[in-house]
């Protein structure tokens, strides 16, 4: 028995002890390897943003391992960690925010397989404590960075850096609602590997470099809400891979180019509230796979007879208002089985209004307000229902529906109902008197000779005056 229990006591101590060999083993392959230059230099770069209250060494000891940061992400190379993606600003609860003061430290740039970089709602004050992107160094990550991010940082003032086009690895670069001014840098051009091109949102101005033509993997392209101006460049047609295009919000003018046609997998086509003109280009329809078109608020004139748009089947949202439209509302219209919004306010559009148009099965908003449409509009109660105050017709002064036909809840706002001509009969040399609407004067006359004098009463109960006192003597006649 007592060897038994010695038996047990040697195994259960060399358990204990290979345990804690293992554990021991664990922890010490537990710290990462990092470079001390690599681990200063993510230091002083967070501190620079957030203040020097931030002590990166004693608060993160290991920000590659056991003490990670919010917001740094880091990947091995060559046996040792190195920071590859950087986000700086309020992502989460426990992200790291700036400083009122904020310092963009040279020590940032010694980074060198950093792949991305993200500064959110960082640089606030453009008046207090302004700040304007490093325009050297940005060579130092020619080979690693591929993500470039600036958004909503409206104390992030000056110019996009020329040296941005040494970043020949970038595919995203962003700079979304911030303080910059200037032109754009031609040699963003010489960004070839660019998938996404987002600059909305700033006070750019100038032209739209013809560079830009040249990003041919470009997917998303936003240069709206500034003040670019001019026309565009031809060499957009050389954006075949191109799923957005947003112009919007700018002063650019001129013709829209026929080049637009060649963008076989445009989705987005976004030019509104800018100055072009010279009507709608026939190869618009050439946008076989476009979804959402959006030219409103531009004086483009013209008619939409000249755009074939059965051919733009995947189109979901197309608004054409106040464009100066002249002509009427081709029936093409009605092939669009997936249109679900159509916007043609504002506009100098006549004719009829085809009932057809009450058979687009995802139609969901239709807005016709502010043209010269006329005659009577022939949809159901049910379509009405449908769309509610979706349907906008108002501001049509000859555009009316049927009255009787439609119940009040359902009726068009702004449409005034179609007036019946009404007929009343009097004598006539065969004992019938017709008596119809007469003019101003001829009731006048009549008054007149009754005693009333046509000074003494208003024109509606001028004319009611008459027509009473003609069906009661045509009356009494029959009597």
């Amino acid at each position: 028995m007592t060897s038994f229990k010695t038996i047990n006591d040697v195994i259960v101590l060399i358990f204990i002890l290979s345990w804690g060999v293992g554990c021991h083993g664990q922890a010490e392959t537990g710290i990462a390897p990092m470079e001390k230059t690599e681990r200063e230099a993510l230091y002083s770069t967070i501190q620079g943003f957030v203040g020097y209250w931030w002590n990166g060494s004693e608060l993160y000891p290991d920000p590659c391992g056991w003490t990670p940061i919010q917001g740094v992400s880091c990947d091995l190379f060559e046996g040792s960690w190195y920071v590859t993606d950087l986000n700086i600003g309020p992502f989460y609860d426990n992200s790291l925010v700036c400083a009122p003061n904020v310092q963009f430290r040279p020590d940032f740039f010694a980074l060198k397989y950093l792949k991305s970089l993200s500064i959110f709602n960082c640089f606030t004050s453009p008046h207090h404590f302004p700040i304007s992107i490093p325009t050297k160094n940005w060579e130092s990550l020619y080979g690693s960075l591929q993500s470039l991010e600036f958004r909503s940082n409206p104390g992030l003032i000056g110019q996009i850096p020329t040296s941005f086009g040494y970043l020949k690895n970038l595919q995203s670069l962003v700079l979304l609602e911030n303080g910059l001014t200037g032109e754009l840098p031609s040699n963003i051009g010489n960004l070839v590997r660019l998938r996404r091109l987002v600059l909305a949102g700033n006070r750019f101005r100038g032209q739209v470099p013809d560079s830009f033509g040249g990003l041919r993997e470009l997917l998303i392209l936003d240069l709206s809400q500034n003040s670019l101006s001019g026309p565009l460049p031809v060499t957009f047609g050389g954006l075949t891979s191109l799923l957005k295009l947003d112009l919007s919000s700018n002063q650019l003018e001129g013709k829209i180019s026929i080049e637009f046609g060649k963008l076989k997998n445009l989705t987005l086509l976004d030019l509104s509230k800018n100055k072009f003109s010279g009507g709608l280009v026939q190869s618009l329809q050439e946008l076989c796979s476009l979804e959402e078109l959006v030219l409103s608020n531009n004086p483009i004139g013209g008619d939409l007879l000249g755009v074939g748009w059965h051919n733009l089947k995947s189109l979901v949202f197309l608004d054409l208002s106040n464009l100066g439209l002249t002509s009427g509302i081709p029936e093409t219209f009605i092939e669009l089985k997936r249109l679900r919004f159509l916007g043609l306010g504002d506009n100098k559009l006549t004719g009829n209004l085809s009932p057809k148009l009450e058979a687009l099965p995802s139609i969901s908003a239709i807005y016709l307000n502010g043209n010269n449409l006329t005659g009577d509009l022939k949809f159901s109660e049910g379509f009405y229902g449908k769309l509610g105050r979706r349907f906008g017709a108002w501001n049509n002064p000859n555009l009316c529906y049927p009255n009787g036909l439609v119940s009040p809840s359902n009726r068009p706002f702004g449409v005034r109902p179609c007036q019946q001509e009404v007929t009343l009969y009097g004598l006539d040399h065969d004992g019938k008197s017709k008596v119809s609407n007469g003019t101003l004067n001829q009731n006048s006359q009549f008054l007149a000779s009754l005693g009333f004098s046509r000074y003494g009463l208003d024109g509606f109960w001028k004319v009611f005056m008459a027509e009473t006192l003609m069906i009661v003597l045509g009356l009494n006649v029959l009597i």
